[in-house]
């Protein structure tokens, strides 16, 4: 019991003296944040119960939200495929893979991209885009993560992750570390959970490439009109520190319910609290959820906080040792069309 304590003791102080550090920041550097597609959630079930499963996410799915959560992988290996219609029609796909190697823990491997659709080009020459040249810019993050139970209460995991911009003849590259931790049955209390990670750390990003030069004459001498890069500014990554609690508990023999919370602290936004609750039935081999979540943004005016409740719901079958779950999200969008996700688990 000493060493969990002591584990959880130092997570909880690190992260702690990461939202100390980033407070200051809040309100003076928002919307300043390089890669913010690292922010961008993926997966049904969680994002239906507002993001506030910090504690509570396993599986696959908890790649994003805790990476902790991938080592309580109760599979052998488990795929999942998300996809999500964004803001400003933007798609948004997802896809990772994750298997159990014995006491060595759980590997996961993620891919993220956006589809941004075909953009009008316009330059300085052809602001019209008379010539009806169209670019598409690419953005993909590739995910490496490793999870594993310390004891039976505690697990911990982290990620590296692998950023890659293109925006016509401009790209950037970058990389972020997740780590997290989930602590099962807290002061003793069975079915009460507690979850801290810390996402999106590393250095700075800054766009380079050809698409940064320009014809130009150098003043003050006899230079010929020449090429000149412009240099790009260079932007940190949205870090964020998340604490979260949930809890869960079963109703007779075939009903089960779950209650979450979580705060979030973002380097260059402000404080966010999440809340969501789930209600499952099981019937046999399948098993039917409902959901709902909300995010509160506190000091935020009605122009930045544009995102609203959340619902969804979600099937699961079992069959023959396959465990497949399909899930749905829905989430309000302030000025523009709603957030809609669906995600498909398989398990076996």
């Amino acid at each position: 019991m000493t060493k969990k304590l002591s584990i959880l003791a130092i997570v909880v102080c690190v992260a702690l003296g990461c939202i100390v550090n980033s407070v200051a920041a809040q309100n003076k550097r928002t919307g300043t944040a390089a890669a913010p597609e690292l922010l961008i959630p993926v997966g049904g079930r969680d994002l239906a119960l507002g993001g506030s499963t910090i504690a509570t996410s396993a599986g696959v799915e908890a790649i994003y939200w805790n990476p902790a959560g991938l080592g309580r992988l109760t599979r052998s290996a488990e795929g999942m495929f998300s996809s999500m219609s964004y803001i400003a029609d933007i798609n948004v796909t997802y896809g990772a893979v994750a298997g159990t190697f014995g006491d060595f823990g759980v590997v996961a491997l993620s891919v993220k991209a956006l589809d941004f659709g075909d953009i009008p080009l316009t330059t300085e020459d052809d602001p019209e885009n008379v010539s009806e040249r169209f670019f598409s810019p690419t953005y993909v993050t590739v995910g490496l993560s490793y999870a594993r139970s310390l004891t039976d209460a505690i697990s911990a995991g982290g990620s590296v992750k692998l950023v890659n911009e293109q925006v016509d003849r401009v790209s950037s590259s970058g990389v972020a570390l997740d780590f997290g931790v989930q602590y099962r049955g807290l002061v003793g209390v069975s079915g009460l959970n507690l979850g801290v990670v810390v996402k999106n750390i590393g250095p700075q990003m800054k766009y380079e490439g050809p698409g940064l030069y320009r014809d130009a004459v150098a003043g003050g001498g006899r230079r010929p009109e020449q090429k000149y890069k412009s240099d790009a500014a260079s932007y940190e990554l949205p870090s964020v520190v998340e604490i979260g609690l949930g809890y869960s508990a079963t109703m007779g023999d075939n009903m089960l319910w779950n209650l979450t919370g979580s705060f979030t602290n973002n380097n260059l936004y402000l404080d966010e609290y999440r809340v969501g609750g789930e209600l499952g039935v099981m019937m046999d081999d399948l098993r039917l959820f409902g959901r709902a979540g909300l995010g509160m943004v506190p000091q935020a005016d009605s122009n930045t906080d544009i995102f609203g409740s959340t619902f969804g719901f979600g099937l699961g079958y079992l069959t023959g040792g396959l465990d497949l779950s399909v899930d749905y999200a829905y989430r309000q969008v302030e000025f523009f069309d709603a957030n809609q996700v669906i995600s498909i688990k398989v398990g076996f």
